[in-house]
């Protein structure tokens, strides 16, 4: 892959950046970050596909795990710990993991990514096996710690997907669900944390909300697995049961308080049947 070329190293389509005034600055980075939703629309065929995957494994015992480094770790950490609160799923499910491990989320650690081993050892640490799916997300697709632990990955006959903004790259060719979603050159040459990491992160938010509706923790369009775990939470959850009711607040709100959850609410009164699993 020497000669393989990342358009996300492109040079910047801007010069001079520094003799810019701060509203041509942020115009200029705003135009650029319009052209990433396009760039996502372009790929949802292959996001569907991923996803039908992910549920099927999901349903039938499996998990999802992301693993990445950088900007790219950083955010399928975010995306897999909002999935608990949102959906009300066991932490277990939707795991991510990042090169350098948890300090790395907050401090860059230096050549962490570097490691074609360790990315394998992290994954080792969770019991990986054939039920599960694990999305090595890179904005380069050719990340050491990623490529590393999907080749041993495939090796173990797991399916294996990928997020890139790089066509090509060595990860996608060899993964069984590539996503290569083209964001072009960076405002700021080779910055990915930019354009890059806005794609990446549009793309976790399709895959983790398209799979928890499919797996049935949704009602309309209505997070009632949620976890109450804050007053903005239990106010939210209240205001369902207001609207579903026509109960006024104060009852509404002891009575979630007493059931612990929506879901467990509307099947009380009969809403909504009870989940197979239950």
């Amino acid at each position: 892959m020497e000669s393989f070329r990342k358009s996300t190293e492109a040079n910047s389509r801007y010069s001079n950046l520094e003799r810019m005034s701060v509203h041509d600055l942020l115009i200029n980075i705003n135009l650029e970050d319009k052209t990433v939703a396009e760039a996502v629309e372009s790929v949802i065929p292959q996001i569907e596909t991923l996803v039908t995957v992910i549920v099927s494994k999901i349903k039938n015992g499996g998990r999802l795990f992301y693993i990445g480094s950088g900007t790219s770790g950083r955010l399928g950490i975010v995306d897999a710990s909002e999935c608990p609160p949102t959906f009300g799923i066991s932490e277990e499910v939707v795991v991510g993991i990042i090169a350098g491990g948890d300090g790395a989320i907050r401090k860059a650690v230096e050549f962490a990514e570097d490691d074609e081993e360790q990315g394998w050892r992290d994954l080792l640490q969770h019991n990986l096996s054939v039920k599960d799916v694990v999305i090595g997300i890179t904005a380069s697709g050719t990340t050491p710690y990623v490529i590393g632990a999907i080749k041993h990955c495939i090796e173990e006959k797991i399916i294996c997907g990928c997020i890139t903004c790089n066509v090509g790259s060595a990860l996608a060719i060899i993964v069984d669900h590539p996503i290569e979603v083209n964001t072009g050159s960076e405002f700021l040459t080779g910055s990915t944390r930019m354009k890059g990491g806005t794609a990446q992160k549009m793309i976790l938010n399709m895959i983790s909300t398209s799979v928890m509706i499919q797996l049935g923790h949704v009602v309309n369009n209505q997070m009632v697995d949620m976890q109450l775990t804050n007053e903005k939470l239990i106010d939210r959850g209240t205001k369902m049961l207001m609207r579903e009711f026509a109960w006024d607040y104060r009852r509404a709100r002891a009575i979630l308080q007493e059931f612990g959850s929506v879901r467990k609410v509307l099947q009380m009164h009969r809403r909504i049947p009870k989940k197979e699993a239950e």
